[in-house]
């Protein structure tokens, strides 16, 4: 399926469909969206990062410290979830937790969206059509690669808000 073909939900400030949008149209128009963000963990507490490819349709070339993507025309957040993490990185993890709901417009893209937390131990299948390397790293190299590295901006979001949460309630 071609960008082109791929349906959407273009939903409103409440989170209610109100039309549909093939995925160029949505970028094109930079329609209102949802979207599905995974962190990623393995048995050790790595999380996985990973660069995309330079076809990508927003942000191409940059790191990302989730894993996800935009929600077909009428899936659920988790069964999106599900099918981004088995696309992407061949995972399908016994368990899928959501953490919060997300909210991220900038330029390029409008969104709303729900971040989940997986754990994985691999093996990792590459998706080659969307990334280019990643690899499970310990969470100061994810945040060095916030810092450093050219990132997308709302996995930035997701992964911050979600470090932010996990050391509030350890604290």
């Amino acid at each position: 399926m071609t960008a082109r073909e791929e349906w959407l939900d273009v939903v409103d400030d409440r989170d209610r469909v109100v039309g549909r949008a093939t995925r160029a149209e949505m970028r094109r128009l930079n329609l209102l969206h949802r979207a599905v963000y995974i962190i990623v963990r393995d048995g050790g507490g790595r999380v996985f990062v990973h660069r995309r490819t330079e076809r990508k349709d927003v942000y191409p070339g940059y790191w990302d410290v989730t894993v996800g993507g935009v929600v077909d025309a009428g899936e659920d957040y988790p069964t999106a979830a599900r099918r981004e993490l088995a696309e992407e990185i061949g995972a399908t993890p016994a368990a899928l937790a959501p953490l919060f709901p997300v909210r991220y417009a900038d330029a390029s893209t409008r969104l709303i969206g729900m971040a989940f937390l997986a754990r994985h131990d691999g093996p990792v299948v590459l998706q080659a059509e969307e990334i280019v390397a990643g690899e499970f790293v310990a969470l100061a190299e994810a945040e060095r690669i916030m810092r450093e590295e050219r990132c997308c901006p709302d996995g930035i979001q997701v992964l911050r808000r979600w470090l932010a949460e996990r050391n509030s309630t350890t604290s």
